[in-house]
């Protein structure tokens, strides 16, 4: 169990991590690219806000499917909701204080530019 808290520690969540986190990624859509954060994914259930749910705002855009949270105080992401896989929680690794995300290696890049959802047939 890991522990994820906003800037300002109004928001909090315990994460429930069954292995170490393989997996680090960046994303290059239009929100993502802005934030500039690194993430890493877990199972909706494995993802708990245990403080801070009121401060919690969310954004959406586009096809509004997917669900960004950030605190309304700090302006922090902390986490959201990928349209590709809803039942999947991507979290905000530079939230976690146990994990240094400068020293990480091979980070990967999704790329949200060309989503497969924006496909034209």
């Amino acid at each position: 169990m890991i522990k994820l808290r906003c800037h300002c520690g109004q928001v909090e969540a315990e994460i429930n991590i069954h292995t170490d986190l393989e997996k680090y990624i960046r994303c290059n859509c239009s929100i993502c690219k802005r934030k500039g954060a690194v993430m890493s994914m877990v199972k909706n259930e494995d993802f708990k806000i245990t403080k801070g749910q009121d401060k919690l705002n969310l954004y959406q855009f586009h096809t509004k499917v997917a669900k960004h949270f950030f605190c309304s105080i700090c302006g922090i992401y902390t986490h959201h909701n990928p349209r590709s896989n809803p039942a999947m929680t991507g979290f905000n690794v530079g939230c976690v204080d146990q994990i240094n995300s400068f020293e990480l290696n091979n980070i990967l890049i999704n790329d949200g530019q060309n989503h497969p959802l924006d496909k034209k047939n």
